[in-house]
């Protein structure tokens, strides 16, 4: 465990979240992988909904802030979106785990209210941040935005679970491409 037994919860919460979803979260097991006791556990965190709460706020204020990294490093509108599908690439490269809010969607009448809320933040933030950057390129104009935005976010979530279910990365990276070839991305 590290110098900081909340920080080390999160991310082990995380991980398990990405492999697992909300359903295979336990919080002896995340003690035991941490090194602590369940009790000091609900100490930082009193129930399993404050924990899955807190992991996927901080999984979408992470991807904000990598979307607007992008955005800063990235003055092409064109090369902005091509770097989107990357945001998603990451988790499956991190042992064929998806991305938080995906796997949590879809446990979604499972989920408590606070975390359903944090689970829909995710998707506004990228559904925004596309539209913004489909906007930049000239792509789609405003009345069109949102929903092409939604698309882009949903096939690219697609591919991922695509790719995870078959345990194959390539198979990813071929459906990105082929969005790009159909014109949904840029090429």
């Amino acid at each position: 465990m590290g110098t900081n037994a909340r920080e080390d919860i999160m991310e082990a919460a995380k991980k398990a979240a990405q492999a697992h979803g909300y359903g295979g979260l336990s919080m002896r097991d995340l003690a035991a992988e941490v090194g602590i006791k369940a009790a000091s556990l609900y100490y930082h965190f009193p129930s399993k909904a404050e924990l899955a709460t807190a992991v996927a706020k901080r999984y979408w204020e992470d991807a904000a802030a990598d979307l607007e990294k992008i955005w800063d490093e990235n003055s092409d509108p064109d090369e902005r979106l091509r770097f989107f599908p990357v945001t998603f690439r990451r988790a499956l490269e991190n042992e064929n785990r998806m991305c938080l809010c995906s796997f949590m969607g879809a446990e979604y009448d499972d989920l408590p209210d606070q975390v359903k809320e944090e689970v829909q933040v995710f998707a506004d933030v990228n559904v925004a941040w596309l539209k913004k950057a489909l906007l930049a390129s000239g792509t789609v104009d405003e009345e069109t935005g949102e929903a092409r935005a939604k698309a882009v976010f949903a096939a690219v979530a697609g591919a991922q679970l695509m790719a995870r279910s078959r345990a194959d990365i390539s198979l990813y990276d071929t459906l990105i491409d082929s969005y790009r070839a159909a014109g949904l991305l840029p090429a």
